[in-house]
């Protein structure tokens, strides 16, 4: 009877543990979740700096997985390069060993007081009405878990049973591989490293795991701490991939070097942790703190060759036109100031797309060769794509955002009917084109000479608003005013020359009506483009606030 007492205390503790830890994690997010990000955001291209706020994020809220999440959704959003976050990877795996110190504390006996906690923290987590006390609450409710949760895992195994069951099972094991790839496997199961580390330290402590054995398993632990991340980018955008697999790349590494080190070493490394005069539980504690501290070390010189190596592993997707979001991943409804960035990344590449059919669609209009006219198509039908999707997108994002984001967000709106808009009319220029091709009429020399001039204004304003929506700066925005009356201005002028050269039999009546549709089409182009250009100054659309001198298209 004892000896199920003692397992239902092991798995009892183990599942106190785990809930203590999340609990903690998750408050410890909503207390510092806002700054880090913004920290995270503000990343250079200074390796040490990346490492150091990857380790302090990762060491504040307790999550090395959140980390990796979060770093995940800034290189989605463009916001940040693969580069930049393997240095916050690195720094996060550095930053989680803290959990391991801090479980290592229970050889202190400290367990009785520290569990007062939980009863503290639940009290404060009543102030419902005080997100900050309530969150703390939660924090101290969840360490006070913790070492509960370390307790009663320490109590199963002061059964003399229990515990020779344990020493005997992992003796018939005995081999360094098989201790790598358990660590691994329960580390993946339980979807947290400081988890498997916290039943490790324990079960060395009580002297149920050896210590050789208890270091080996730390090792896979360290790789089975990344399956959270490969599931984050289950179906999700090359970048995205791509991030995970860094991560998995510099566990890996990590892992290999260390077991060679440790199978070849073993004596004396465990020689040299026992000669640091720590108790056993602060020895393996200090291993793994050892283990990402080298590794980060070793493979920081090295980060432009991994990029190159993951890109090499994950190449781009080649088709731009399949109907898939490049940048955004609605798991990233999570952390709302993540998704307004990937939301911004994904317009300008709906912005792009529409940008290379209107181009496409005036050559067609001029040349007739129709070899654009598929490609003309697709596009169109990935743009609308996007459009629905961004929509869809934006209504479930909208009552999450605050502050200035909320602004943002209203903008955003407007910009992609203005975006899906002037891919109409590329598209109307595709079909001027065939509708002229099938009747065999083509626009003389001085006709297109002159689309050609409007053509030409339209695409410096369509540089412009992009650069403008990109950067959220306005020092552009009275050039593109500016470009907007010229093509009003060139609207007028091509029609009268039009009329000249109908009056002079210079033209037919029919080419007449495709030069004035498409000449009406690009100058409402150029209205979408002041609109997209000056949403940056006024997000809730209301055009009239901005200039009584021009008229706004809000389609």
């Amino acid at each position: 009877m004892q000896i199920f007492e003692s397992i239902l205390a092991l798995l009892a503790g183990v599942g106190v543990f785990v809930i203590g830890m999340n609990m903690m994690s998750d408050h410890l997010q909503k207390v510092a979740g806002p700054g880090m990000k913004k920290l995270i955001g503000k990343i250079t291209n200074n390796r040490f700096a990346g490492v150091g706020i990857g380790a302090g994020v990762t060491a504040l809220v307790q999550s090395s997985a959140a980390t990796t999440v979060m770093a995940i959704g800034f290189v989605n959003a463009g916001a940040m390069t693969l580069a930049q976050a393997t240095t916050v990877i690195m720094g996060a795996n550095i930053g989680t060993t803290v959990t391991g110190l801090l479980v290592s504390l229970e050889s202190l006996n400290i367990s009785l007081y520290a569990s007062v906690l939980a009863f503290i923290g639940v009290m404060m987590c009543f102030v419902k009405k005080n997100d900050r006390i309530h969150n703390i609450g939660g924090i101290l409710a969840g360490l006070g878990l913790l070492f509960i949760g370390l307790s009663l895992v320490g109590r199963a195994f002061e059964n003399e049973e229990v515990l020779n069951a344990f020493k005997n099972l992992l003796e018939q094991i005995n081999f360094p591989l098989l201790y790598v790839l358990i660590g691994i496997l329960l580390t993946a199961l339980m979807q947290s490293s400081s988890a498997m580390i916290g039943l490790v330290i324990m079960m060395v402590g009580s002297g149920a795991l050896t210590m050789e054995a208890g270091l080996f398993i730390i090792i896979g632990a360290n790789v089975g701490t990344c399956f959270t991340s490969m599931l984050a980018i289950i179906g999700s955008s090359t970048n995205a991939k791509r991030t995970g697999f860094m991560h998995l790349t510099v566990k890996i590494i990590g892992a290999i070097i260390f077991t060679i080190l440790v199978w070849t070493l073993q004596g004396p490394i465990v020689e040299l942790l026992k000669n640091t005069g720590f108790k056993v539980e602060f020895q393996i504690a200090i291993f793994h703190v050892a283990f990402n501290v080298i590794t980060t070390a070793l493979l920081l010189p090295f980060v432009k060759y991994l990029v190159k190596f993951i890109e090499h592993i994950v190449p781009e997707k080649e088709n731009e036109l399949a109907h898939t979001l490049k940048f955004i991943d609605h798991r990233e409804l999570r952390t709302p100031a993540i998704a307004v960035m990937q939301v911004k990344k994904e317009i300008e590449n709906m912005a792009n797309l529409a940008k290379i059919n209107l181009e496409l669609g005036f050559y067609e209009v001029c040349n007739q060769e129709g070899k654009y006219d598929e490609e003309i198509e697709r596009r169109e039908n990935a743009i609308d794509y996007i459009n629905a999707e961004v929509t869809n997108f934006l209504i479930k994002l909208s009552p999450l955002v605050s502050g200035a984001n909320v602004q943002q967000v209203g903008s955003y709106y407007h910009v992609i009917n203005d975006i899906e808009c002037i891919g109409d009319h590329a598209e109307n220029l595709l079909k001027d084109a065939q509708h002229m091709k099938e009747k065999g009429i083509k626009f003389s020399s001085v006709a297109e000479a002159e689309l050609k001039t409007m053509f030409d204004t339209i695409e410096q304003m369509f540089s412009i608003a992009i650069k403008t929506f990109d950067t959220s700066v306005d020092v552009d925005l009275k050039e593109l005013s500016e470009l907007e009356t010229k093509t009003d201005d060139l609207k007028h002028q091509l029609s009268i020359s039009h009329f000249e050269r109908l009056a002079q039999e210079n033209c037919t009546m029919e080419l007449g009506g495709y030069f004035t549709s498409i000449i009406s089409g690009m100058e409402r182009v150029g209205d979408h483009l002041v609109n997209i250009g000056y949403s940056i100054q006024d997000p809730t659309g209301n055009q009239n606030e901005r200039t009584d001198n021009y008229n706004f298209y809000w389609e």
